[in-house]
């Protein structure tokens, strides 16, 4: 069963729109991603990510911008980066953005690989692999959030990485979704509705210091 409480929406909420920040938060990250080069600190892509978001018509964000750059890719998101990391010819970074866009809320990331750099490429790859693995679960197990995340800390060792088991995902819906007292995913006892969590997936090298992340709307209409 739902838990109503946890999963109230807004006078506002449509499912549509929901599709639509989703969308347009992803077309974000992909534009920040074509401005990512070696050499870049996170503060500047930062602020180059603030001209792809007037682009696109962002209403505002939600939560702050999140680009991570070699070892500060093991970082949840609460810990702050080490300064003066600046992108490495063969290296990792994250992108975890949180955008409105017709008063709805996009939360989405992804780990990108430039170089040669097969161990992060393998760890990126690893992260999407297992988003999808959890979340193909869900649609055809109906699990709750806290097991959800149960299988993906098995799944993840099984694959030889580290789930970060800090990060259990969370609400979103019609801005501001805190009004709605949803909490972490990994807390939910009931199966999580369609549409309105957001699943994040973050691991790290069992050994070396870097990680990956990726996050994404769990929904029924999204498989990719």
């Amino acid at each position: 069963m739902t838990d109503p409480e946890r999963e109230a929406v807004g006078r506002r909420f449509d499912p549509a729109l929901m599709q639509r920040a989703r969308e347009k938060t992803w077309a974000a990250l992909h534009g920040i991603r074509q401005r990512m080069r070696p050499g870049i600190s996170e503060e500047e892509a930062k602020f180059e990510a603030a001209e792809v978001f007037r682009e696109l018509g962002c209403e505002r964000l939600w939560h702050p911008v999140l680009i991570r750059i070699g070892p500060n890719t093991t970082r949840t998101y609460r810990q702050r980066s080490e300064p003066n990391v600046r992108l490495g010819a063969n290296d990792s970074y994250f992108i975890d953005l949180g955008l409105v866009f017709d008063g709805h809320e996009g939360d989405v990331g992804d780990t990108f690989v430039v170089g040669d750099a097969p161990e992060r490429l393998a760890c990126a790859e690893a992260a999407r692999t297992l988003f999808h693995e959890v979340a193909d679960a869900w649609r055809t197990r109906a699990l709750s959030g806290q097991a959800l995340y149960a299988f993906a800390g098995a799944r993840a060792e099984a694959m030889g990485w580290r789930l970060n088991h800090a990060i259990k995902g969370h609400r979103v819906s019609d801005f501001p979704h805190a009004i709605h007292k949803g909490g972490d995913l990994g807390d939910l006892a009931a199966p999580p509705s369609d549409g309105l969590w957001i699943l994040e997936i973050q691991l790290a090298h069992p050994s070396e210091p870097f990680g990956a992340f990726h996050e994404d709307l769990l929904s029924h209409g999204v498989t990719t």
